[in-house]
């Protein structure tokens, strides 16, 4: 008995050791409050739902990394703003990655890793999938994915990773070039690198990436250094600075719905 207790010790501290378990998908997946992403459960908001006919476009919305803490919030308004914008047959869903939280204290499943080196293979196949999901339930004519700061990583690392995840993307505030952006920081090991993978993006896909001129956290050059290589494998990709802005500022601008009204007619 004693040894069977041992056994079981042992067991238990190999269970602990291999971290906390992946949580189960989705129970009562709706695709608008919540979708399955690789296992996990995914929160989403979703703004201009309509009922009846597939829309014609749907805008899916993926926040920074908020790295002082707190809820994430920063997309919602966008995405809100993003569906009366672009009217009827618009669905824009907000989509909280991996790890991080809404005011409700609701959760996307995934590893948040305290908000640092988390743009990681598994936490990208998480929003991967949860976008395809999306794109499966919704069956929109186009798909347009919209991210700030560590959003627009996750997005434009996805554009090479799932080539088919998206006909357009556009990218604020992008850290694209992962190894530029940490230079004078702590590295991220875990973390997947932008620009490894803008020579993977489908040329059909347009990309348009949008960084503040004041941005001093994830400079213009980052963005462009992603731009150029993607652009030199053949994708319709290309930048634009936004004179006088701010990392975070960006997103008040007319500059960002001007832009996605332009990526999906």
């Amino acid at each position: 008995m004693q040894r069977l207790i041992v056994l079981i010790h042992i067991l238990l501290l190999g269970l602990a050791a291999a971290g906390p378990a992946r949580s189960a998908e989705c129970q009562g997946e709706d695709f608008t409050t919540r979708v399955s992403g690789n296992g996990e459960c995914v929160v989403v908001q979703t703004f201009g739902a309509a009922s009846g006919e597939a829309p014609r476009t749907l805008v899916v919305w993926l926040h920074g990394d908020h790295s002082g803490g707190g809820p994430a919030t920063s997309h919602i308004r966008p995405a809100r703003e993003a569906a009366q914008r672009l009217g009827p047959g618009t669905v824009a869903v907000a989509l909280w990655r991996p790890g991080y939280g809404d005011v409700e204290g609701r959760t996307s499943g995934g590893e948040l890793h305290d908000r640092s080196d988390h743009y990681t293979r598994a936490n990208m196949a998480i929003v991967g999938d949860a976008v395809q999901r999306l794109r499966a339930h919704w069956k929109p004519q186009r798909t347009v994915l919209v991210g700030h700061s560590g959003g627009a990583a996750t997005v434009a690392i996805l554009l090479g990773q799932r080539p088919d995840i998206a006909d357009a993307a556009l990218l604020l505030s992008c850290p694209c070039d992962l190894r530029a952006w940490r230079a004078r920081r702590s590295w991220w090991p875990r973390s997947e690198d932008p620009l490894q993978w803008a020579s993977s993006v489908d040329p059909r896909v347009s990309v348009l990436a949008l960084t503040g001129t004041a941005d001093d956290n994830t400079t213009p050059r980052l963005a462009q250094a992603y731009v150029a290589a993607a652009a030199a494998r053949g994708a319709t990709a290309r930048f634009e600075p936004v004179e006088g802005v701010t990392h975070n500022s960006i997103l008040g601008t007319t500059q960002v719905m001007d832009a996605l009204a332009a990526l999906a007619p």
